[in-house]
């Protein structure tokens, strides 16, 4: 059982905001509901919850103007649980500082596995340490970032300075969706090129050196029009 994380859950539909609050509640979290953006706001600047679980539909404004105005103050975890399912939208909402995107209709394990990876990233971002000093571990990958040293199946993968810097980028945010243009600013600089051509390019060669079979990968998915998800490190 998890040590009561607090939610806020902002979304108008009063049946899907019961089930939300319902399931989290059961599973040891401590839930508070919001219906408006007005709402939502004062609720975030007085309780500074653990997670928000945002619907972008809501009856006073627009979803992404929350995200928008809690990022000028906080980093907490945003989950973006809404019903758009067009690829400008998620792109935009992550662009704006959402933490992960869920399409509705929804399951509760995902729900809470998004939510547990959330947390995870929030806890390594807070603690006194420099980010991420404990190496990437999934399966048969580790990264160890002080080293800047790649083993898969206990043998050392050679990257090019470029393709480390993405792989890197990716496991230091593992479990969250990165948006092409989020990944190319990090890897190429704020002037990088808005064609996402040479990112691609760079995936190709990433994969070809990390999966078994890069038509079906095991660490690095592609969140088709949105950008790219790595595998989430297993905790500790």
């Amino acid at each position: 059982m998890n040590p009561k994380f607090s939610v806020l859950v902002i979304e108008d539909e009063k049946s899907i905001l019961d089930f939300i609050v319902k399931s989290l509640t059961a599973h040891g979290y401590k839930v508070t509901p919001a219906a408006t953006g007005k709402e939502a706001l004062s609720l975030i600047t007085s309780l500074c919850p653990d997670v928000i679980l945002l619907d972008l539909g809501l009856p006073d404004m627009d979803g992404c103007k929350i995200i928008e105005e809690v990022r000028t103050w906080s980093s907490n975890p945003i989950i973006v649980v809404s019903a758009r399912t067009q690829e400008e939208d998620k792109v935009h909402a992550l662009d704006l500082g959402a933490d992960d995107y869920l399409t509705k209709p929804f399951g509760v394990p995902e729900l809470l596995a998004r939510i547990r990876t959330s947390l995870r990233h929030s806890n390594k971002l807070n603690n006194d340490s420099d980010l991420y000093k404990k190496p990437y571990q999934a399966k048969d990958l580790t990264i160890d970032f002080l080293k800047r040293k790649i083993t898969l199946r206990g043998q050392e993968i050679h990257l090019t300075p470029i393709e480390y810097r993405i792989v890197a980028y990716l496991a230091q945010n593992s479990g969250k969706v990165m948006t092409y243009s989020t990944i190319m600013n990090n890897v190429w600089g704020p002037y990088a090129e808005s064609d996402n051509k040479i990112l691609r390019v760079n995936m190709a060669n990433i994969r070809r050196k990390l999966e078994i079979n890069p038509a079906e990968p095991e660490y690095i998915f592609t969140e088709v029009g949105v950008g790219y998800r790595m595998l989430d490190d297993e905790p500790v």
